[in-house]
Order: C-alpha cells, then structure tokens, then sequence
C-alpha cells in the first residue's frame, strides 16, 4: 500500500549559485558521507557532473521528505537521507540513524529515481508500507 509519493523539481543553476557562495559548507550540510565521496570526485573530474550531483541529490532529498510527510523536520535530515546508486545504476535510499528507525518502525520502503539536464534536476519517490510477509 503507497505510503506517500513525493517528486522534487530543483534548478541547478540556483545550486551551483548557493555553493560557489557557500562552498563545501553547503555540500557537506546537504550530503550524507558516502555522497560527499562520490560529489568530490565528480567535481574534480568535471564541475559541472559534480553540481549536477548535488543538486540531483537536493532534489531527491526533498521529494522523500515529502513521501514521508515529514518535511525537513525531525527524524528527517539532510544528511540521515543518502541517495547512492547500485552497480547497476539504480539510485537507492540509505537511511540512518533516527530516521532509519522511524522508518523501519513504520515498516515503510521506498523507492526513488532522479533525473537531470543541463538546468534542471528533478526526482519522484514512492513511500509504500510493507507487506505482512516481508
């Protein structure tokens, strides 16, 4: 059964803008620690792959804040939410701490896929209760 269902719609430009501004301050605010290792070696092979990251990642952040319903408000946070990607390319959701346990207690699972061009980067998350089996 969908929990919730959330889709995000970020312009990179205005993410590229907050961290020439802010600098690593805002990447590490907004990124968990395994994204920060995969953002940093994007940007140093190509800025703007590692922009286009981060704001992919903004973006999806976003749209699972509201799948759950909770907003950017506790036990959801930036950096307790990471979106990183299987070997195959599939973005999956990494929760933890707080929101890990919040989220398993409400036996959710989620689902998630981002998307980006040169201006925009958007995401869609799908929040569903699992199964009684599961």
């Amino acid at each position: 059964m969908i929990f919730g269902i959330g889709t995000d719609v970020c312009d990179v430009r205005r993410i590229r803008a907050t961290w020439l501004r802010r600098g690593e301050r805002f990447a590490q605010r907004v990124l968990g620690p395994q994204e920060l290792l995969v953002f940093e070696a994007r940007l140093r092979k190509v800025e703007a792959r590692g922009i286009s990251y981060l704001a992919t990642r903004f973006s999806a952040k976003e749209a699972f804040s509201k799948a759950i319903g909770l907003g950017m408000h506790m036990p959801m946070s930036w950096r307790a939410c990471e979106i990183l990607n299987l070997p195959s390319g599939q973005p999956v959701l990494r929760l933890h701490g707080a929101l890990a346990e919040w989220f398993e207690a409400h036996r959710l699972v989620g689902h998630v896929t981002v998307s980006d061009e040169t201006d925009y980067a958007t995401s869609f998350v799908v929040v569903e209760t699992k199964n009684k089996e599961s």
